[in-house]
């Protein structure tokens, strides 16, 4: 049995395709002979091979394995930057870099996005053993082996040698990978130049809150603190673009994340539509576009929370949101101008160019226009002409309010010279009023001034003015060094007089016992007042504790002598129980401790028999 002719040529291709499996990796790609570099940066988008990874599970060992190591894919068009878009898969990178000088040379491998998630670089070293950087915007700071604003990563190229260079990219929202290489001497110098264009920017951007600020507190006019929450929040989400927030300004937090990004973008349209409905007046020209308005504040102002929870999700429909957003915000500014709202030209004029640099650069992120100085900064270059026309903007509100106001006050002065002329006839005439009427008042101020003073009863002082007579008396004996004496007396069995003879025999009881209190106190310094209910009191200046007693039993005695029936009483008429107190006030005592001594005195005098005064003790 003779075998077929075609069996010898299919083991020959057997044999070819397990030699060129055997080549090791990278031996077909293209070299990129990096002896001789430009001053400038030199693009590898052209000289990468591509190789995606949806499951995002391959390792640096699975893709340069034969299988994985010919599905890169070359070639590539000669853009400033690979738009891969957005998607959720992981890309590996491959680059062939050749040294065919006979000494090593220094270069710089620069991924020029500070807004991808992930980058993992995998360097070889002279023994072809690789070593793994991991960093991105979603790692720390401190992951990146040179610190820049960018992803950048020194190269050591033995002489006449030939290096493979590994990269994988991940992101979670658009992935943009602008690859560069430049001599270290040519980075260093752009990069001088790169952070002094930043300076500037964001130097001026600081300028311009502070001055706003000044205005602000200078005219207390919200507008001015809406645009300065405007400006800050660009600057602010401009510099996590940029990767320009410092390291240690997040205190712990990844401020260079693109969660921190987003969030930022979405503060500053939020703060934008703010901004936009007072200087426009969008409450007065167009209501019910002002409610959507509002509508949109809210809603940016509540998306951090979703890009926390699941920026991936919503990256995409999120950059749909804005281009719509920028798209109306264009159509409210028009519809104010047609309406001749002034502040709208400015606006126009500011805003145009800051919507039409960032749609460039949310177009750039989805790969559709190629990336380019313009499109890679066009927010930071419409911001910069924003501020500057919005300043003037805001110039020419003031001009215009003052002028305003300056009519408004010829109109205001004619008007009140009108008014000051009618007043003067009147004036006399107001004026005799006001003295009339200020001599009424002041009769009735007496009037009323001595009835709240007054008891209504018994016609001598009430409990209010007692406690001012108090204080006085205290005050004056204890800066004067001199005895102060207090009487506190109670009529005895008043409840049962007032059930046996009635409420009004009782009031007329309450009178004759104050009338009877009040003569029995001859000096005209001392001071007799209704305590309240059936309780009276009264105090003797410059009274030691004998002659307090003996006024005190004076009152009782009076108050006897009156021999007013008193059925219910065991003595058969009114009489009186005196509690009576005096002391020299002193740092430790107050009005209040010979209040309670003479009310304590007051209960023992009941306590021994009623119709008697008793000496508080010492």
């Amino acid at each position: 049995m003779h075998k077929p002719r075609y069996r010898p040529l299919l083991a020959g291709w057997r044999l070819l395709l397990i030699a060129l499996l055997a080549i090791p990796t990278g031996a077909l790609a293209q070299v990129l002979d990096v002896t001789r570099m430009p001053n400038a940066a030199l693009s590898l988008t052209t000289a990468v091979e591509l190789l995606e990874d949806p499951q995002r599970r391959l390792s640096l060992a699975d893709v340069q394995s034969p299988v994985n190591a010919a599905r890169f894919i070359g070639e590539m068009p000669p853009t400033a930057a690979l738009a891969l878009g957005f998607t959720r898969s992981a890309y590996w990178l491959r680059i062939t870099l050749g040294n065919s000088s006979n000494a090593p040379l220094e270069r710089m491998l620069v991924v020029d996005n500070p807004r991808i998630s992930y980058v993992e670089t995998y360097l070889p070293n002279a023994h072809g053993h690789y070593r793994s950087v991991r960093t991105g915007c979603d790692t720390p700071f401190d992951t990146r082996i040179y610190p820049n604003r960018n992803f950048v990563f020194p190269l050591s190229l033995p002489a006449q040698s030939k290096q493979v260079i590994y990269l994988r990219l991940e992101s979670t929202v658009g992935l943009l990978v602008p690859l560069q290489l430049w001599t270290p001497k040519a980075f260093h110098d752009y990069e001088r130049d790169d952070y002094v264009a930043q300076a500037w920017y964001f130097g001026m951007a600081s300028a311009m809150i502070l001055f706003n600020l000044m205005l602000f507190i200078a005219l207390r006019e919200r507008i001015y603190l809406f645009y300065i929450t405007f400006v800050t929040c660009t600057a602010c989400t401009l510099a996590i673009k940029n990767g320009m927030i410092p390291p240690w300004f997040g205190n712990g937090l990844n401020l260079h994340s693109n969660v921190a990004y987003y969030s930022g973008a979405s503060l500053t349209v939020s703060s934008l539509l703010l901004f936009m409905r007072h200087m426009l007046e969008t409450h007065r020209l167009m209501p019910r576009m002002d409610r959507l308005l509002q509508g949109l504040v809210v809603l940016f102002l509540l998306s951090p929370l979703a890009f926390a929870l699941a920026l991936p999700a919503v990256a995409r429909m999120t950059i749909l949101l804005y281009l719509s957003c920028a798209a109306l915000i264009l159509v409210v500014v028009l519809m104010c101008a047609y309406k001749r709202q002034r502040s709208a030209y400015f606006f126009l004029g500011a805003f145009v160019l800051l919507i039409f640099g960032g749609a460039m650069t949310l177009l750039r992120a989805l790969g559709i226009v190629p990336t380019n100085a313009f499109t890679v900064d066009g927010v930071q270059l419409g911001s910069t002409m924003e501020m500057l026309l919005l300043a003037f903007a805001l110039a020419d509100r003031l001009n215009v309010m003052r002028k305003e106001k300056a009519r408004v006050q010829v109109e205001l002065l004619h008007a009140q010279q009108q008014l000051v002329d009618s007043l003067k006839i009147s004036e006399r005439e107001l004026e005799q009023r006001v003295v009339q009427r200020t001599d009424e008042l002041q009769v009735l101020n007496s009037k009323l001034e001595a009835l709240s003073l007054t008891d209504s009863l018994t016609g001598i002082a009430n409990r209010r003015h007692f406690d001012m007579l108090l204080q006085q008396e205290w005050q004056r004996a204890k800066r004067l060094g001199q005895p102060l004496a207090l009487g506190m007396l109670d009529v005895d069995h008043f409840k049962d007089y007032n059930d046996h003879y009635g409420h009004l025999a009782g009031d007329t009881c309450l009178r004759e016992v104050a009338q009877a209190l009040a003569a029995s106190l001859s000096r005209s310094s001392d001071v007799v007042a209704r305590f309240g209910g059936e309780e009276f009191v009264f105090i003797s200046p410059m009274s030691d504790a004998q002659d307090a007693l003996h006024v005190a039993q004076r009152v009782v005695q009076a108050v006897a002598d009156l021999a007013l029936p008193h059925a219910s009483s065991p003595i058969g008429y009114v009489t009186v129980s005196v509690g009576v107190v005096a002391v020299r006030p002193g740092p430790a005592s107050t009005a209040e401790d010979m209040l309670r001594r003479a009310d304590a005195a007051l209960y023992q005098a009941k306590n021994n028999g009623r119709n008697r005064a008793e000496l508080a003790a010492e």
